[in-house]
């Protein structure tokens, strides 16, 4: 068999897949989709040659709006006859009433045409020929035969009842024989075969045998120019609905940059890329809507530059559900967590007051005077474990605060000068102790800031309380603090012993330490930077470390600068209440600048 013209062919072959995509998703069969979209393919082009016969005969001897008229009934009656097939995915009405419709039509060209001696008296060939290409059955044979005997009758009686109307054969008349003609030369295939012959393409490299998936060619463009038939088993659609832009149109909106990314690199060179996306699917008998469902999306090159894409579509669902099972767990683990923490805090919490605040009486002789020094050392050291134990209880109490989204900021305004100096005040003990030098740079900051006063100060303890801790006798810690529009920055600078680059990664992690022969004879628990951390995020700060070993360290805090309300505003505003959500955290090498 001779291959048609490029250029025919590919055009042909579009008009086939433009009609494959207006049948009905809820047929399934393929034998009955492929009835239905050649019966939607005769609706639609049928009107155009009867329209062009009706032009020939009607318009030289009848009046324009009348023709015109004709024209349009005739239109109107075959595109009808295709949206019934489409809307309804049923054959049963309109197949019936085209032929029965078409038969006039053309018992009136063959008798205005002239009969037997004109060439549109083959006009009847279509009332036989396109049944049965369109059904493929002998009931659709037979329909035809009748059709086409009708019609010739019918175009018998008018030649005798209505011979002044008949007009003479002219040789333009072979125009739509003709025309006629070549669509049954395109459509040779499609005669003998009940499913039109594959166009000649290397079949597509399908991993359908192993597993469920669907095959896709795609263009450069992302349009998709074939498809394996699993597509109805899959995705229970068929394989039309997703050529061209089928494929895109089913994306969810918010995944629909990923995988034009992903196009955008493969056209780049990459060679594969892995795309996690969500596809809209048509309604089945569980769910109306459809919804959309979670599919694995592989794409890869074909080799050449100016060549398409193939793309290997799997189900993601069951793993997209599995990923929610364990954020959901994760979520819950991480709020008993904060639970048992507050819970296991509190209730040692209680005790270790009442230890602290017994010693206190004890060692000031309050219940009694002491026998001798060594029970007064005993009872400063029961006091001070009991101090240090409950300030560990407290950072463990926030941290999961903290964590579990539940930790209040309350801003208000205060001086942050006046903020600064209590958090020194706090440490000078511990630095005349040490023998380090504090030193302050705070004329820049002068001014009001509206924030958590309280969480401002937890952060300049601590930092104030690890600089001092790490930097031995001799050193020197500087705060420097600076002010501009928009946002309030906080240095606090040491001579200590500095930390390496590879121990930067691990530190803000809660009860994680730079164990090392230099920190190891230094207590602590690890909280402290955890805590500065996570008050940070809370008030959306950023927080960097700079440091190197035997240079010292600097940790810069960041915070914005927020406007308080006015008075008017707090009287307007409507009261909402917001549950304590869990604030996202990153992980500690994202939120830490590492640098060394």
């Amino acid at each position: 068999m001779s291959k048609l013209p490029t250029g025919t062919s590919e055009g042909y072959s579009r008009l086939g897949q433009a009609c494959a995509r207006l049948v009905h998703p809820s047929i399934a069969d393929a034998g009955e989709r492929e009835r239905q979209r050649r019966l939607v393919a005769v609706a639609l082009a049928g009107p155009i040659l009867m329209g062009g016969a009706f032009a020939q005969v009607l318009f030289p001897g009848t009046d324009l709006a009348v023709a015109l008229a004709a024209i349009c009934i005739v239109f109107v009656v075959g595109w009808t006859a295709a949206v019934t097939v489409a809307q309804t995915g049923s054959r049963a009405i309109a197949a019936p009433l085209l032929l029965a419709c078409a038969t006039a039509p053309v018992a009136m060209t063959i008798h205005l045409a002239g009969g037997v001696a004109s060439p549109l008296f083959l006009a009847w060939l279509p009332l036989v020929l396109e049944p049965w290409f369109a059904l493929r059955s002998r009931a659709a044979l037979r329909a035809g035969l009748a059709a086409m005997a009708a019609a010739v009758t019918g175009a018998v009686v008018l030649s005798l009842l209505l011979p002044e109307t008949v007009q003479p054969a002219t040789g333009a008349h072979w125009l739509l024989p003709i025309a006629y003609g070549m669509t049954l030369w395109l459509r040779r295939a499609a005669f003998s075969a009940d499913v039109e012959a594959v166009p000649a393409e290397a079949p597509l490299a399908s991993v359908e045998t192993l597993m469920p998936a669907v095959t896709l060619r795609l263009a450069r463009g992302g349009e998709v120019v074939d498809c394996t038939d699993s597509a109805r088993s899959l995705l229970r659609l068929e394989p039309e609905f997703l050529f061209g832009s089928g494929l895109m149109d089913r994306i969810h909106v918010s995944d629909r940059i990923a995988w034009l990314t992903a196009l955008a690199d493969l056209r780049d060179g990459v060679e594969h890329r892995h795309v996690e996306l969500r596809l809209r699917l048509p309604a089945d008998g569980q769910r109306r809507d459809g919804g959309y469902r979670a599919f694995a999306l592989d794409l890869m090159g074909q080799g050449a530059a100016d060549a398409g894409f193939v793309a290997i579509l799997r189900d993601n669902a069951e793993l997209a559900g599995l990923r929610e099972a364990l954020a959901e767990a994760n979520r819950r683990a991480e709020l008993g967590k904060a639970r048992f923490l507050a819970t296991v805090s509190h209730e040692l919490r209680t005790p270790l007051n009442a230890i602290i605040g017994f010693s206190d009486m004890l060692e000031s002789g309050m219940a009694g005077p002491l026998a001798n020094d060594r029970q007064r050392d005993y009872v400063g050291l029961v006091r001070e474990s009991g101090e240090h134990l409950l300030a560990i209880v407290n950072s463990i109490l926030d941290v999961a605060r903290i964590e579990s989204g539940t930790y209040p900021i309350l801003p208000e305004n205060f001086r942050f000068a006046d903020a600064v100096e209590t958090s020194l005040s706090m440490v000078s003990c511990q630095a005349k102790a040490k023998g380090v030098t504090l030193e302050r740079v705070l004329d820049a900051a002068s001014g009001d800031l509206f924030a958590d006063r309280r969480a401002i100060q937890q952060i300049l303890i601590n930092l104030l309380s690890n600089a001092v801790k790490f930097t031995p006798q001799g050193g020197r810690v500087t705060v420097t603090a600076t002010r501009d529009p928009r946002r309030v920055t906080l240095s606090v600078a040491d001579t200590g012993i500095g930390i390496s680059a590879e121990d930067l990664s691990r530190i803000g992690r809660p009860f994680v330490q730079v164990l090392n022969d230099y920190t190891r004879q230094y207590e602590g628990t690890g909280l402290g930077l955890s805590l500065v951390k996570g008050l940070v995020e809370l008030q959306d700060g950023s927080l960097t470390i700079d440091s190197a070993p035997g240079e010292g360290t600097l940790v810069t805090v960041t915070l914005p600068i927020r406007t308080p309300p006015r008075h008017q505003d707090l009287f307007d505003a409507e009261i909402v209440a917001i549950p304590p959500a869990a604030k996202p955290r990153t992980s500690a090498d994202e939120a830490i600048r590492q640098s060394a």
